[in-house]
């Protein structure tokens, strides 16, 4: 599994580099020829990498991209969070909310600014490129992509969050949460995250966990969720407070008129998020 990993981290790179050739010249919509050589690749070559990191071929990828994608998933979701509201629950998500659960730290937890706490950490490769994760005994405090030459400051930023913590790192830990984490099966071991924040943030946080993967919610449609429909800016203040990625899934929420938006580990990589996870668990079309 490891070495996957590390396979689909160097094919992200080629992706994510893809992708942003698309959103630069959206609006003349390059072919596949063109998208392969601004890459320096042949066509027969990207076409390898995006079935072997996505599973689907460049065409039906790079559909997933698209704002028409996007307005479709986000009128999708409207309807079903309809239902869900209609029903009583909280959000659209189907197996993502029984696959992740949280607790959010006391006040006096934060307060201590880490006394006592044990903090375990060490990067690993991804399917999206290098990442930080951090854990207690309670659960995964802390995840985010970094570039690999900027992994040791993020390290120290880290630390900056607890300051008096004790930090161990356990980089073969690190792998295994990794393999976890980014296991696309849905009948995997279920994840228990720790929260520290604000009882809006959190409640925004536990409303993202609900949507699944293959989902798109907006700002205001996640406001809504949370019964606060008037707080979208709230909203996306508290999503950007975020600091679990893909577990507390921000890269979910879109604008209203399709457009990706911003994203704390940069809108190439929330776009690969987004269109892999169409890919995998969208509804499948033909070719």
């Amino acid at each position: 599994m490891r070495n996957i990993m590390a396979d689909h981290a160097r094919q992200y790179e080629t992706v994510a580099r893809a992708i942003e050739f698309i959103r630069n010249n959206a609006r003349r919509q390059p072919t596949l020829s063109e998208i392969a050589g601004s890459l320096g690749l042949s066509e027969f070559h990207l076409q390898r990498i995006f079935s072997e990191w996505a599973g689907v071929s460049p065409k039906r990828f790079l559909q997933y991209v698209t704002k028409e994608y996007a307005k479709q998933a986000l009128r999708s979701s409207r309807d079903m969070l309809s239902v869900a509201l209609e029903a009583g629950l909280s959000g659209p998500g189907r197996l993502h909310d029984l696959m992740v659960t949280c607790e959010a730290m006391s006040p006096g937890e934060i307060k201590s600014m880490g006394i006592g706490l044990e903090i375990r950490f060490g990067n690993a490769l991804t399917p999206f490129g290098n990442s930080l994760i951090a854990w207690t005994q309670r659960g995964i405090c802390h995840l985010e992509f970094v570039e690999t030459d900027a992994l040791e400051e993020a390290v120290v930023c880290l630390q900056k969050e607890w300051p008096t913590a004790t930090y161990v790192r356990d980089q073969q830990r690190a792998l295994e949460l990794a393999t976890t984490i980014f296991n696309v099966d849905p009948l995997g071991q279920p994840l228990h995250l720790i929260l520290r924040g604000t009882n809006f943030q959190i409640k925004v946080w536990e409303a993202l966990i609900s949507v699944a993967p293959g989902e798109i919610v907006s700002y205001s449609q996640l406001a809504t969720m949370i019964g606060l429909p008037k707080a979208r800016r709230s909203v996306g203040t508290a999503i950007g407070k975020n600091n679990i990625a893909l577990l507390i899934p921000c890269h979910r929420v879109i604008r209203e008129t399709g457009e990706i938006g911003s994203y704390r580990w940069g809108p190439s990589r929330k776009a690969a998020l987004l269109a892999r996870e169409g890919a995998q668990f969208g509804p499948k079309e033909d070719e």
